[in-house]
């Protein structure tokens, strides 16, 4: 029989932040969010590469699954894997926690998996199931650890699942292990997810200055280095809206202090660098960190000048309108007004508090910053002549392409790194192929019936 337990997703239950009662309760759901809380929530922790992610509710909520954010890894794809309890009708009448306990035994048996995070879903939380007691039960029979997380749909948005995932790492996983070592300088990476496996090239510019990640939280994660990210020395928050709240909770719990920063442009890598080496001498890393950090940025930037005054004279006077969240908001943009291009818009939607003020230091007061699409609104901008490029998501591809104007992907479905120095080049050399296509001067020349007027 399983374990008792208050089951945090349970209406009157205190949510597991203990700001209020239910699992939506503790922050206001983000505004303009598409998706659901469990949706924001497997995004943010599937990229953990070595672990499961079992998905407890119908075969349907697991559509898409890790598609959504397709990051890479160094070794393990088992989050590659698509897992689900498959809750038909009688689960959902007779309850289905024995199907979930069943469910986590066949997946540990078959996979091997050193743990499973288990989510929660619409249908079983409405019922009743209690996947917390069921993940306590759990560990006892196959001696690993099995992590709850109550993120269901109902509980809010995107960005609120972000929010109970960062708090399932807090309450579960941080803090459970320690490290085989530690050096002066290890940092966690809070916010990076390996998109086109970008997380390599970060690695290869801290180890230069003898900074080793202990902990990338979650892209090509591990889960006994995440289990252990307690001991870094600092940490790096490189999207707050992947994992809302995680930096301010290992600051909390542990004293872990943090930055924000960006390694994406090369203006923000080369300020990252800078202030993370400040940070790990004053909490006991070497103090030649500092001086080491700022002849890495000289040789860097030097290395990327010429090729950057290159595209410069290529992209002048361009105009663009970005569309994405989090730190590329700014960051990117800082990017492409470096290299000559003027900003059009950018979409502020999914970003933070604190990434809306950087963007709103990054561009000129006649910029506008775009909180909110209404119906038409992006069709009528890109149609008016007044963009040259968008770049974004998937969302505005087929909007773009009516309006015959390039577009870019630099969101999760990208194959290329746009991180540090080189990613730099890398987006403005994606840029000017987007530009030099011939599909767009085709594209806008008048048809053949329309030339020869009939």
């Amino acid at each position: 029989m399983l374990e008792a337990a208050v089951n945090p997703c349970a209406p009157g239950a205190i949510s597991a932040c203990g700001k209020g009662p239910g699992c939506g309760k503790g922050r206001p759901p983000g505004k303009g969010e598409p998706g659901c809380a469990f949706r924001g929530a497997k995004m943010a922790l599937q990229p953990i590469a070595d672990a499961a992610h079992l998905v407890h509710g119908p075969a349907s909520c697991e559509i898409g699954s890790w598609a959504f954010r397709p990051v890479h890894s160094s070794g393990p794809v088992l989050h590659r894997h698509s897992f689900t309890s498959d809750l038909d009708e009688m689960s959902l009448v007779y309850g289905g926690e024995r199907k979930l306990l069943a469910a986590i035994g066949g997946v540990i048996e078959r996979y091997g998996a050193p743990a499973v995070f288990v989510y929660q879903t619409c249908l079983p939380a409405m019922t009743g199931d209690d996947i917390v007691a069921v993940c306590r039960t759990a560990p006892a029979r196959w001696f690993r650890p099995v992590i709850p997380v109550c993120a269901p749909g109902l509980a809010g948005s995107r960005p609120y699942g972000g929010h109970l995932a960062a708090e399932a790492l807090l309450r579960h996983v941080i803090g459970s292990r320690e490290p085989d070592y530690t050096t002066p300088a290890d940092i966690a990476l809070i916010g990076e997810f390996n998109l086109a496996g970008e997380l390599d090239r970060i690695r290869r510019l801290l180890s230069r200055l003898g900074i080793r990640v202990l902990a990338s939280i979650t892209g090509d994660g591990r889960i006994a280095e995440i289990a252990a990210a307690h001991r870094a020395k600092a940490a790096v928050l490189l999207c707050s809206q992947g994992l809302d709240g995680l930096a301010e909770g290992l600051f909390e719990r542990f004293g872990l202090p943090f930055i924000e920063g960006s390694f994406y442009g090369a203006a923000n890598t080369s300020d990252t660098l800078r202030r993370l080496a400040s940070l790990l001498a004053s909490r006991g890393a070497p103090a030649g960190v500092p001086k080491l950090a700022g002849e890495l940025i000289l040789e860097q930037e030097a290395a990327i000048a010429e090729p950057l005054a290159r595209y410069r004279s290529i992209l002048s006077g361009k105009r663009f309108l970005l569309l994405c969240g989090g730190a590329k908001s700014w960051s990117v943009a800082a990017t492409l007004l470096d290299a000559g291009m003027e900003a059009v818009g950018v979409s502020v939607t999914k970003a933070s508090g604190s990434d809306r003020q950087k963007v709103a230091g990054v561009l000129s007061v006649e910029t506008r910053m775009i909180h909110k699409w209404r119906d038409g609104e992006l069709e009528a901008l890109l149609r008016s002549g007044k963009v040259d490029i968008v770049l974004g998501g998937g969302g505005a591809l087929f909007t773009a392409r009516r309006a015959r104007i390039p577009w870019l992907e630099i969101n999760h479905e990208r194959s290329h790194a746009l991180c540090g120095y080189e990613g730099s080049l890398t987006l403005l050399e994606q840029v000017s192929r987007a530009f030099a296509s011939p599909l767009w001067k085709q594209a806008r020349e008048p048809a053949p019936w329309q030339e020869n007027g009939r």
